[in-house]
């Protein structure tokens, strides 16, 4: 068990929460790169800090959103622990000024890239986790925040998908588990899934943290 991941990590030494992953990245890499990071973000694209800032995206997958983000003139850290994830990334977005970083929540150590982040994104990976874990994420994610900085949360609600890790995780508890940290919510909404799938939709959620007394360690 690494330090880095704690106990998040199974007993082949990957996270947890990535299951089924590495095995479909090829595919997933496909899919994620379908649609723009304007499309999954729409409802909250005006809440994305208009001028040049710091910003984390947590379970970046292939680096969509972070390209995006780079290309808007932010200082992007890409977190994803799926080495094969990473490397798609990195190869698609070889021209973009992100920082990869291969590390995962709850524990999220950033020896990388230490400090604190204007915006904080987790997309699609938040369900992931379970309760114990997702207390832990927030109570880091909130310490990483700058003040009046921004977590962008985006949940999947439906079936699982074979070999998935998943859990049920509604908006409701996450904007409670967020108000506990100091995290107060911006906006929340629901949309349907962007690929179709049945049975499948989103919450997008933004949480704002409201002053400076989460401490980083």
């Amino acid at each position: 068990m690494s330090d880095r991941l704690g106990s998040a990590e199974d007993d082949s030494g990957r996270v947890r929460g990535t299951a089924g992953y590495a095995r479909a990245a090829d595919v997933l890499a496909v899919q994620y790169e379908d649609i723009t990071f304007a499309e999954v973000h729409r409802d909250v694209l005006s809440l994305v800090p208009a001028e040049p800032a710091r910003i984390l995206d947590i379970g970046a997958g292939t680096g969509r959103d972070a390209a995006a983000l780079a290309a808007l003139g932010h200082s992007v850290v890409a977190v994803e622990p799926t080495a094969e994830l990473r490397g798609h990334g990195q190869r698609i977005h070889a021209g973009s000024a992100i920082e990869w970083v291969d590390d995962a929540l709850p524990t999220l150590a950033l020896h990388q890239c230490p400090g604190r982040f204007d915006a904080v994104f987790a997309t699609a990976m938040w369900m992931h986790l379970d309760v114990e874990e997702r207390a832990l994420a927030m109570a880091r994610v909130a310490a990483l925040l700058m003040p009046d900085g921004r977590f962008f949360v985006n949940l999947r609600h439906g079936p699982v998908p074979d070999g998935r890790r998943m859990f049920d995780v509604s908006a409701a508890e996450t904007v409670e588990l967020g108000a506990a940290n100091g995290l107060q919510t911006l906006l929340s909404s629901e949309h349907s899934d962007l690929h179709g799938r049945e049975g499948v939709r989103w919450s997008s959620l933004v949480l704002q943290a409201k002053d400076s007394r989460n401490a980083l360690d």
